[in-house]
């Protein structure tokens, strides 16, 4: 490597991490301030202030907006080159646009590889300490609030619940079916289903069993019954953020299962798993537009290159969130969902490269 690209490196990687280390200790102080009475409030401990809930938010915070605050670094910086005529003096030397590209696309890849291992196996354990000191000093205990819940516990067994109450690990208006090669062979209605914590089992109350064998039918009631069944409390306890808390492999694992289950957040957690690849990929998308935009001098200096290139950058984050609402809510494909936005700036950083100064 030669002096230029650790020139640029370090003015990519040093306008980065300052820019963002800025902006995370203002957004520390709001929450701070914020917050502040429920700390006092619920006596929490100083140390699990610090270590356990904003130690563990700030990973996620810098993920989440790493490719916006790569996309500023790079337009403040390369705007501040192109100001100098430093640019101009880089070409005249004798290297091309696409060699100059070089230092930025490494720096690219060393802040797009950090932004996939943060959200695949960092932030997910950080986010386990964080979540648990949210619902104990800030917010509420989570309560499954979903209704008319259906799951498929295991291939051909299908089980039913009008509501759940975490508080009380009861589930309203059970019932489960059996089926044998398409066949109903056995039909299970309740009351409510309570899990006994001690036994480790649910206890069935005021139940009637209806077995079929062909053309024969036969029933089975009673008042209580514990029994082990293919699903456990977790089940219906898992907050909508759960995806968070999981690791790439855990969370693909998970999707699986929740394919398996007929679970109505199935395309949330695609989106996530998704999301995790697509955004460390921006930062190379993001970079280039940065690059070809900010290289040429022009009256407006920094100020012109900022104001659009904050435009730009802030669309891109509009389009993304629009397109998850659509994968979401409509029928689009979770995956096509999250590249759609890179595929389409893919687009406009080419236009940008080619119009750039040579």
């Amino acid at each position: 490597m030669k002096k230029l690209d650790l020139y640029i490196i370090k003015k990519f990687l040093g306008t980065f991490i300052f820019s963002i280390a800025l902006l995370i200790c203002i957004i520390v102080v709001f929450d701070v301030s914020e917050h502040i009475e429920k700390f006092i409030e619920k006596s929490a401990p100083f140390k699990s202030i610090v270590f356990d809930y904003y130690m563990n938010w700030i990973p996620f915070f810098v993920n989440q907006f790493g490719a916006l605050f790569t996309f500023i670094a790079v337009i403040f910086f390369t705007s501040k080159l192109a100001a100098n005529s430093e640019i101009i003096a880089i070409l005249s030397s004798g290297i091309s646009f696409r060699r100059i590209l070089l230092p930025y696309f490494i720096s690219a890849l060393v802040i797009g590889a950090t932004s996939y291992a943060l959200a695949s196996y960092v932030i997910p354990h950080a986010s386990k300490t964080r979540l648990e000191f949210w619902d104990q000093y800030i917010g509420k205990k989570f309560r499954n609030k979903e209704n008319n819940i259906h799951r498929q516990i295991r291939p051909g067994v299908f089980i039913y619940m009008s509501k759940y109450r975490v508080n009380s690990n009861t589930g309203r208006s059970f019932s489960m079916d059996e089926f044998k090669d398409k066949k109903l062979v056995s039909k299970l209605n309740s009351e409510k289903i309570v899990w006994n914590k001690e036994l480790g089992k649910w206890t069935i109350h005021n139940y009637r069993i209806r077995s079929f064998d062909g053309d024969k039918e036969t029933m089975t009631k009673g008042v209580k019954l514990d029994t082990l069944l293919p699903f456990t409390t977790k089940e219906f306890s898992r907050r909508a953020d759960v995806s968070e808390t999981m690791t790439t492999p855990q969370l693909s694992k998970y999707i699986d299962q929740q394919k398996m289950r007929g679970s109505s957040n199935v395309v949330q957690l695609q989106i996530e798993n998704y999301k995790r690849l697509a955004s460390a990929f921006a930062t190379f998308i993001l970079t280039l537009i940065g690059v070809s935009l900010s290289s040429r001098k022009v009256r407006g200096g920094i100020g012109m290159h900022l104001g659009v290139g904050l435009a730009l950058s802030f669309s891109y984050i509009l389009f993304q969130q629009v397109s998850s609402v659509f994968a979401t809510n409509g029928t689009m494909d979770p995956m096509l969902a999250v590249w759609i936005p890179n595929i389409l700036y893919s687009f406009i950083a080419v236009y940008l490269y080619i119009k750039a100064p040579k």
